[in-house]
Formats: C-alpha cells, structure tokens, sequence
C-alpha cells in the first residue's frame, strides 16, 4: 500500500478521534466550567449582592470534654478528636509546634469550617464553628485544594478533597487536549481564516505577556 494512502488514512483517523476528543470532553466538562466561571466572578466582584450573600455564615462556640486521645502522630490524634466532635473535613494542622499542654487545629470543608482548641490536661475541648451558606460554599470550590501554602510538604487527608482535587486535574488537562485540538481543526480546516487566526493568537500571547510582566513589577 502506497505511503502517501496510509498516510491520507492516518491523517483522516487523527482527526475523527480529535473531533470526537473535542465534542466529549467540552460536554463533560461543560458544568465544571460554569462552576468555576460563576466562582470567579464571585470573587473578582465583592460588591454585588450574591457576592454578599456568599460572605455570610453562622458561628456557634461549644465547650466539650473529650476522653484521652492516643495516636502516633498529630494526624491520628486530630481524627480521634473529630471522631468525638462527630466533625468531618481535610485537617489543617498548625505549621508551628503546638504549645505544652495544647493540641490545635482547623477542620475544613466548602459548607463549613470548625476551630477546635484542646487542653490537654482537662481535655477540655473549646469548638468554634462556622457554618457558610449556600453561595459561600460554592464559591470556596473555586479555591477548596486541600493545598496549605505553609505546610508544602503536607498530604491532603480527607478523600473528597483528593477527588476534587483529581477532578480539577482531570478538567485542566481535558481543556489542554480541547485548545490543541481546536488549533489543528483551525489550522486544518479554516485556511482562508489562517492570517485572522494567527493574528487573534498572537494578541492573545501579548496580553497573557503583558500581565504576567505587571504582576511581576
């Protein structure tokens, strides 16, 4: 069989799987980015009153005497205190040493937020909750990575921030396969659009640059 026919038939292959790449992915997709669309917004605009809405939240502060907890290492002992607390979220250990006699530390998730301060020698626990509504909750998945700025060799170590993590890698390599299908099927198939396109791509590079460079001054 001739080269330049396997090569025709190659070619043909490449591109019914990158259409079908292109239409499947951006369905899967689609709600993810209308998530993170709506989120963004949210936080790029404080003023407007659904952002509003999404700063508000309920505390509630309890005291509770826990029995002794054991654990060999402050992750164990943190999920034998949520397990009294009845809490459930990703641990935010304090990066500092914990004080003598003192075991702190957060416990977090998009619809609430718990402070827990534990003296060791009463076991005496001091609870400090937040409950977020509804428009607060969706905006923290936005940022809700488990990833603690201060702590960079942590691990997350609640499973479901694992999977949304999983799943915001997942939708960040589907839409580097979705760009670099698109500019195939631009440059493949709209060739008369060829000079607009490659004029349209390199006002896009120049704006990236350019704000790279002012965040960088």
């Amino acid at each position: 069989m001739p080269s330049s026919i396997k090569g025709s038939r190659g070619v043909a292959t490449f591109e019914k799987w990158n259409r079908k790449v292109h239409y499947y992915l951006g369905l899967f997709f689609l709600f993810f980015l209308w998530l993170f669309s709506l989120t963004g917004l949210l936080l790029n605009h404080g003023s407007w009153r659904i952002a509003a809405a999404a700063n508000q939240r309920q505390e509630t502060r309890y005291e509770r005497t826990l029995t002794p907890v054991t654990g060999d290492s402050d992750l164990a002992r943190a999920r034998a205190v949520m397990r009294q607390l009845g809490l459930t979220g990703e641990i935010d250990l304090p990066a500092a040493a914990q004080a003598p006699g003192r075991f702190d530390f957060q416990v977090s998730r998009p619809k609430d937020a718990t402070q827990i301060k534990l003296d060791l020698s009463t076991m005496r626990a001091a609870v400090q909750h937040f409950d977020n509504s509804g428009w607060a909750a969706f905006r923290i998945f936005h940022t809700f990575s488990g990833s603690r700025f201060n702590q960079p060799g942590s691990r997350r170590d609640w499973i479901l921030t694992s999977a949304w993590v999983f799943a915001m890698d997942a939708l960040a390599a589907g839409l580097i396969a979705i760009v670099f299908g698109s500019y195939y099927m631009w440059f493949r198939f709209k060739r008369k659009d060829l000079r607009l396109g490659v004029v349209a791509l390199a006002a896009g590079y120049a704006c990236c640059v350019l704000f790279f460079r002012f965040m960088w001054l």
